[in-house]
């Protein structure tokens, strides 16, 4: 418990359902890659450290998560955009947002 907390009334604060945390906002999604391209996934938001869940292509557990948060491989979600063209087009899996993008900027 904070020192406001414990010097404030529990009456005079707010109940715990209406604070706020101040989460970093989804990562927004970026261009689908062509069948056969490489999906850039540079935002650590695809990355759960805590918990890894079965992929929902191959059922493996794995740390990959999609922008939606769907536990997915890289290679996994690749595969089934090169194996769905049309469908990949609907936006199920794609690559981060290039906002900010350097010229240079391509180590990874």
């Amino acid at each position: 418990m904070s020192a406001t907390a414990a010097r404030t009334p529990a009456a005079a604060r707010p109940p715990a359902a209406a604070r706020t945390r101040n989460k970093k906002p989804p990562v927004e999604p970026g261009l689908i890659p062509a069948p056969g391209n490489l999906l850039d996934w540079r935002d650590a938001s695809h990355f759960d450290r805590w918990q890894d869940r079965p992929c929902a292509r191959c059922d493996q557990p794995t740390p990959m998560r999609s922008h939606t948060g769907e536990p997915v491989h890289k290679s996994c979600a690749e595969a089934w955009i090169a194996a769905n063209p049309a469908e990949a087009r609907l936006g199920r899996f794609a690559s981060d947002a290039q906002a900010g993008r350097r010229r240079g900027d391509d180590h990874a």
